[in-house]
């Protein structure tokens, strides 16, 4: 099998994924059956500037340079050869932000992320005139906000992109983005909402909704600052000298290999979890934690809790994102690690890995009240937008009479992490949407049993774990790029009948105890609600002065000490 492998590096069949996450920049390349055969990866971290979230277009170059540089050390040092070609590449990265450009393609204000919720009043407004719940991520918001502060640099935009769309135009000069990305920038036609227009054979930006957000934002031509929509398995170009030169200063990478279309990180997760078919969807849990579903039929309104998205392939999807994720129970879990350190230490015994730190906290929820005893836990290290709290405060609440115990504490710790997403699965159900099965995803299912089980509890649907699932978006931006030489089949069926045919899945129904016994839990939760904006009211001046003072100021709070932990690496396959 090596000397096989080895071939198809020297004969260019390999597939090559890149994905830019929130904490990572990581590279996979596959053989020709699709199995990961080396990876390269590098860290990295968002900046605050002016007030904003940020990645320089420099931190971008140098990650993807260093991520693709150790992909082919990862090779060279398997195979003995360094690969100069392939037969795909696939970019992903982090959807929604705002990235404008000049006419000569020169940036005019610091790349705007996914996390900055800057953009309230643009954001209303245009989900009043569209009839379509438009969130504060996307990037017509932020184009929109733009121009309602009248920012200097707007009559200078030429284009308009997102991350993956930026590095797929360096590699290819087209200026391009998948339909699943696009979705992130402005709503896609084909009836996502019954009250809205659209033809159902389109996969491009709505017509009749640019019209709109034209007349409401003023700009003379919205859709020619905004790149073309590609689905799944159409041609998005091929990688130029310069865009070689580029990813590889060394010169050995040539041009030519072909690139499919740039998706988000939510498409690149659907595909990594084959849930692209309607009935389907996946949970992504890291530092934020979020669910979609592949929608039957159209939603009778539009919600505020829901964004609708698409597939790579253009179906529409219900999306509910949550800021906040998984970085509390690693608070926690890092606690009690220290506490074991500590402990081994005085008795001379060896201290548990964080593997076994998290099995042993999880293996005591398993057993626990299923209400957690009383105990309530929020996990907002940021504003929630999907609970309406603009600033978040992390949590631990108890009654007097609450069971204060270790197995309590961490089941309402993992409650907590589910709980906002429950709330805005909530809305699918009032909406009778149908779901066979959600796949879960994320470093916190590395430990077996306990977080799927919770999980079916608090979504009321079963939950799957897909061996390939793991490999995350990078992996799913490879695919996505093999897809390109069989379009005879649709999407969802080439995942189904080729990529994941013969992979074990391991299903797990919700227990009704389970069940009951979060639903009062998320009463308690839902009542306390306000807590979080009198905590913040009453800490956020001591906080804003001890963030300044602290030598990672310039991380998220969500990402000053996760970024090392691998259950917080979820954005790498969707968010």
């Amino acid at each position: 099998m090596s000397d096989d492998r080895r071939q198809q590096v020297v004969d260019g069949r390999t597939t090559l994924g890149i994905e830019l996450g929130s904490t990572r920049i990581k590279a996979c390349l596959v053989d020709e059956g699709l199995t990961p055969i080396a990876a390269g990866s590098y860290e990295w971290e968002n900046e605050f500037v002016d007030g904003r979230w940020t990645y320089s277009l420099e931190a971008v170059e140098t990650g993807l340079r260093a991520a693709y540089a150790a992909l082919v050390a990862d090779v060279e040092a398997q195979y003995d050869v360094r690969p100069s070609t392939y037969r795909a590449v696939g970019v992903s990265a982090m959807m929604h932000g705002y990235l404008a450009f000049d006419a000569s393609d020169e940036l005019l204000v610091p790349f705007r992320t996914w996390r900055n919720t800057s953009t309230g009043p643009a954001a209303e407004r245009l989900s009043e005139a569209l009839g379509f719940n438009i969130p504060l991520r996307w990037s017509i918001a932020h184009l929109y906000q733009a121009v309602l502060d009248d920012e200097p640099h707007v009559p200078e935009i030429a284009s308009v992109t997102t991350l993956a769309g930026y590095v797929h135009r360096r590699l290819t000069g087209r200026n391009v983005l998948g339909v699943g990305d696009a979705s992130g920038v402005f709503p896609i036609e084909g009836g996502p909402v019954d009250s809205g227009p659209g033809d159902p054979g389109s996969k491009d930006f709505d017509h009749a909704m640019l019209a709109t957000a034209q007349d409401l934002i003023g700009v003379p031509d919205l859709r020619a600052l905004l790149p073309d929509v590609l689905v799944a398995g159409e041609d998005a170009g091929a990688l130029t000298a310069d865009g070689a030169a580029w990813l590889d200063p060394t010169g050995t990478l040539e041009p030519g290999a072909p690139l499919c279309a740039p998706e988000g990180d939510a498409g690149t997760g659907m595909v990594a979890t084959n849930a692209v078919a309607p009935r389907t969807g996946n949970v992504s849990v890291g530092t934020s934690i979020f669910a979609m579903v592949v929608l039957e039929h159209p939603l009778a309104t539009a919600h505020e809790e829901l964004d609708v998205v698409t597939t790579p392939a253009g179906d529409a999807v219900a999306m509910v994102h949550c800021n906040n994720g998984a970085s509390e129970i690693a608070s926690w879990a890092r606690v009690f690690g220290r506490f074991a350190e500590a402990s081994s230490a005085r008795t001379g015994g060896t201290p548990p890995d964080i593997d076994s730190v998290y099995a042993t906290l999880l293996a005591e929820a398993e057993d626990a009240d299923p209400d957690a005893g009383g105990l309530l836990s929020f996990n907002y290290l940021a504003g929630e937008p999907v609970t309406h709290v603009e600033d978040g405060r992390p949590l631990l609440l108890r009654t007097p009479d609450a069971r204060f115990t270790l197995g309590n504490l961490v089941r309402s710790e993992v409650h907590g992490a589910f709980a906002t997403l429950a709330i805005g699965m909530d809305v699918l159900h009032g909406e009778q949407v149908q779901v066979d099965r959600m796949t879960a995803h994320g470093g916190l299912f590395r430990t077996p049993g306990t977080p799927q089980r919770l999980l079916a509890a608090a979504l009321r649907v079963p939950i799957a774990l897909e061996e390939t699932a793991g490999e995350g978006g990078a992996w799913g931006i490879a695919v996505l790029a093999s897809y390109l030489e069989h379009t005879d089949q649709q999407l969802a069926d080439y995942l189904s009948d080729t990529v994941f045919g013969g992979d074990a899945v391991h299903v797990v129904d919700p227990e009704p105890s389970d069940v009951d016994g979060f639903q009062t839990y998320l009463a308690r939760y839902r009542a306390a609600l306000p807590v979080q904006d009198v905590a913040a009211a009453a800490t956020r001046t001591v906080a804003t002065t001890a963030a300044a003072t602290r030598p990672s100021a310039t991380t998220h709070p969500a990402e000053q000490t996760d970024g090392a932990d691998p259950r917080l690496q979820a954005e790498e396959v969707t968010r």
